[in-house]
């Protein structure tokens, strides 16, 4: 068996292709600049644990021993895990939309040997492949001046895509800047099957945030409407794991009847904050009930024995996708017997089959809309949650999916937050105890003692630095956190952390920051992450990060900066608020007056619990013993429980309970009746 560099890796994916004949390596300085020293091509492969479309092309391609042969005499063949090197997957994805117009993964670049792209394409099957790589070696040899001109041009146009001017405008923002986004996103909302208007429908959790923040300052029902909408679509969908818990990656219809069934660890962790806030908001039981399977799925599933979480699962299992999750009736009918009828009537099960094959992808009905039945929730009925639990101990006994077993500092923190917001809204210690647990560990395994953070961690190894968006992410993690513990350490850890950044990846031209910090080895472009997508930007949670620490340090060079970021952005959060909805977020810190509520007192626990029960985003959260926090350090000491609502740096007087403070609360903040 062929064994290659990749061997020596940690990757779950770059693991995948150890034993491939292809003559793989990792992304590092010394295969780069080996490349130089020989003048051969670069070979870019990049893609992921969970990629369906990646296993196919290494199959029919990267196992082929004539294929890798070509590969082998003419390339520098480099394997990347887009998990692990985002940024270089940023920059040969951009490639590839200025090349062709459209991306994704596998995500296969050709560059000159100093890593500057000429082509790039996502899929190809096994001829196709050769043609490309005969046809550019041809070049390579005997016109590499055409390559070298594509090349620069290629080049010139990934520095310049996301290329952000300094602002010189004031920066003033209102609420109708609010308005303007909030409107523009309404009129792409889907208000009949939730989502936005699009053939396929991903979660994208920070614009239904935006508009239920919205909602809270506006009382605006058609953006309640889109939230709940959607909400309800997708745990109704097939996007749902109605036996396990957890959500798919995207759905490939417009209905979130058929999804693509990976799963990845950011999805879950936005979607618990998101149907979290939403149940705050009108206490729709079925939110709950989503939010309890999905961290049960989590904890099953990825929960490490440390107490963080992996990246993934994969869409297939047996070569097949989706295989592990679907059913006949005729299966159900032997597992559930008696209680078959019913769960198939719910979950849309039939004989001929709702998907393919003859296979069924469970979703939804009501029991209200089941005959003989009115109850309004399946969740009500002991023979479907009876059933849920048979069906997923057979679902067990299946070949599960490969999991992807790295850890990601990002996405952690995106389930610290999760977690954190899921402990507010439900107020099970359960959840708390599991963010903490995640946070203590990450703190040990993947923050240095110099101020930097890594991105990876697996078998106690951590060796890739820090992007900012581990960065942004863990500082919000920790300011979540803080937030229903008030343990101080983490707030001021969540300060040095974006000291380190401002030191580290601020570009003072732009008044933003980079994706990759000075101390990173340098790529051909050095890009700044700006537009929200599945996961929120990066600067723009350092937008808000950064608004939120000087509130809490009262540091008006954190405000400034923060605002000068969402001025360098405001005429896209006008024109695309689909991809610019939490810069949106970050917006609203600045046009709503900030509000504040401190808690002190031997029983700050339990009014603090009841406090955030409700569904407040304007609002930071400070308490227990007095401090040099500003908030806290003219606080009084002693055990009376005392609750002060703060509002641009001043405090009124305490009141004892929580109910007094929301009544006040509701004169202080416009915001409708929840």
């Amino acid at each position: 068996m062929a064994t290659n560099a990749l061997i020596h890796e940690t990757s779950p994916y770059l693991l995948q292709h150890a034993h491939n004949p292809v003559d793989w390596h990792a992304w590092n300085d010394q295969v780069l600049q080996a490349a130089v020293a020989a003048d051969r091509m670069l070979l870019i492969s990049i893609g992921y644990a969970a990629c369906h479309w990646c296993h196919v092309m290494e199959h029919e391609c990267f196992e082929d021993p004539a294929v890798a042969e070509i590969m082998n005499r003419y390339f520098v063949c480099i394997k990347v895990d887009r998990e692990e090197r985002p940024d270089v997957d940023q920059v040969y994805m951009n490639a590839a939309y200025l090349i062709n117009g459209s991306g994704g993964w596998p995500l296969n670049a050709l560059a000159l040997p100093d890593g500057r792209p000429f082509f790039a394409g996502t899929y190809f099957p096994r001829q196709r492949w050769l043609e490309v790589l005969q046809y550019f070696a041809g070049l390579y040899a005997h016109e590499r001046d055409k390559l070298e001109q594509q090349a620069a041009l290629v080049t010139r146009g990934i520095r310049e895509i996301e290329c952000v001017p300094k602002s010189s405008a004031r920066p003033e923002f209102s609420a109708q800047d609010l308005q303007e986004a909030s409107a523009a996103l309404l009129r792409r909302v889907d208000f009949e099957r939730g989502g936005t208007q699009s053939t396929i429908k991903f979660p994208m959790p920070s614009i239904w945030q935006f508009l239920l923040q919205h909602y809270y300052y506006t009382g605006n029902t058609e953006a309640a409407r889109a939230v709940n909408t959607t909400l309800r679509a997708m745990a109704d969908g097939g996007i749902y794991d109605h036996i396990g818990g957890g959500f798919s990656r995207y759905s490939t219809d417009p209905r979130w009847h058929v999804p693509h069934f990976e799963k990845m660890l950011y999805d879950n962790a936005q979607l618990l904050s998101l149907y979290s806030r939403a149940f705050q908001v009108d206490r729709q039981e079925r939110y709950r009930e989503v939010v309890a399977e999905t961290v049960a799925f989590a904890e099953r599933t990825w929960r490490s024995t440390r107490g963080m979480f992996y990246a993934s699962l994969d869409a297939d299992s047996e070569g097949d996708e989706g295989k592990y999750y679907c059913w006949t009736r005729a299966e159900i009918q032997d597992i559930l017997e008696e209680d078959a009828s019913l769960f198939c009537d719910v979950f849309h099960i039939t004989t001929e089959g709702n998907w393919e094959h003859g296979l069924n992808i469970p979703y939804r009905s009501s029991v209200s809309e089941i005959p003989g039945k009115n109850r309004e929730r399946e969740a009500e009925d002991p023979v479907i949650r009876r059933s849920k639990a048979r069906l997923l101990a057979a679902r067990d006994q299946r070949v599960p999916p490969g999991t992807d077993d790295k850890i990601l500092t990002c996405w952690n923190m995106l389930m610290v937050t999760g977690l954190a917001d899921a402990y507010r809204a439900f107020g099970e210690p359960e959840y708390l105890s599991l963010a903490i647990t995640c946070m203590e560990e990450s703190l040990a395994g993947v923050f240095s003692a110099d101020g930097s953070l890594y991105r990876n961690f697996k078998g106690d190894v951590a060796r890739i630095q820090g992007f900012l968006d581990d960065y942004a992410f863990s500082i919000s993690a920790l300011i979540s956190i803080y937030q229903v513990t008030f343990r101080e350490p983490y707030l001021r850890r969540a300060r040095d952390l974006a000291e380190y950044v401002l030191q580290h990846f601020f570009d003072a031209d732009s008044g933003m920051f980079f994706y990759t910090g000075d101390e990173h080895g340098m790529l051909i472009a050095r890009k700044m992450e700006l537009a929200d997508n599945v996961i929120s930007s990066s600067n723009s949670e350092m937008a808000r990060n950064l608004y939120d620490l000087s509130v809490y340090f009262e540091d008006e060079r954190y405000r400034q900066l923060s605002a000068q970021m969402v001025i360098n952005v405001l005429e896209d959060i006008h024109k695309t608020p689909s991809y610019y909805s939490n810069w949106a977020m970050a917006l609203a810190r600045h046009a709503y007056p900030s509000c504040e509520i401190v808690v002190t007192g031997s029983g700050w626990r339990e009014e603090l619990a009841s406090l955030q029960r409700h569904y407040h985003p304007g609002i930071l959260f400070a308490g227990g013993e007095p401090s040099d926090l500003p908030l806290l350090k003219d606080k009084p000491p002693g055990s009376e429980t005392r609750i002060y609502l703060c509002r641009n740096r001043t405090c009124g007087l305490p009141v004892a309970t929580a109910g007094e403070a929301l009544a006040q609360l509701a004169t202080l903040i416009n915001a409708s009746p929840l």
